[in-house]
C-alpha cells in the first residue's frame, strides 16, 4: 500500500512521528503554516487553543494538495483545545480524502482529544485514530503507530 503522512508540528512532536512514519515506508509532507503564533508559550497556547475552538483555518505555505497517487493518508495533528491545529482544519478542508484509507494520528500534552476524537467520529466514520501523549517527551508513545 502508498501511504502519505501530512501533519503539522509546532514543538517538534509531529516532526518525531513524521521520522517513524518515515522508518515505516510512507512518504512525509510538512504542513507549514502563514499564520506566525505569539513567540511566548502562554501565549501561543492561548492563541492557537482560541482559534483552532473557532474552527479556524490557517494559510498554508506551498502546500501540495495532490494525493491522487496515495492510497493511505494519515493526518499527524497536534491537539490545541482538544481540537485540530488550525493548519490541519485548512489541510482537511482543502482535499478529497473520498475513497482513500485513512488514519489520524494525534499528539497532545494530556495523551488525550475527546473534541477532535468526536470530529474524526462525526465526519470521517471510517477512519482509525491514535491519540499520543507528547512523543517528542514519550518516544514510548510511538509503538502505537
Amino acid at each position: 500500500m502508498n501511504g502519505i503522512f501530512i501533519y503539522y508540528s509546532l514543538t517538534g512532536s509531529g516532526d518525531v512521528v513524521a521520522e517513524r512514519m518515515k522508518e515505516k515506508g510512507y512518504e512525509v509532507r510538512k504542513v507549514i503554516s502563514a499564520r506566525r503564533l505569539p513567540k511566548k508559550f502562554f501565549f501561543r497556547v492561548l492563541s492557537g487553543g482560541f482559534l483552532a475552538g473557532l474552527g479556524a483555518k490557517d494559510k498554508l505555505k506551498d502546500f501540495d494538495e495532490n494525493i491522487a497517487d496515495f492510497d493511505e493518508i494519515v493526518i499527524g495533528s497536534p491537539v490545541w483545545n482538544g481540537r485540530f491545529s488550525t493548519p490541519i482544519n485548512a489541510v482537511l478542508d482543502k482535499l478529497d480524502l473520498n475513497n482513500k484509507k485513512l488514519r489520524f494520528v494525534l499528539y497532545s500534552g494530556s495523551g488525550e482529544a475527546p473534541k477532535a476524537l468526536k470530529k474524526i467520529s462525526a465526519c470521517y466514520p471510517q477512519a482509525v485514530t491514535t491519540v499520543l501523549k507528547e512523543p517528542k517527551d514519550h518516544p514510548d508513545e510511538l509503538v502505537k503507530i
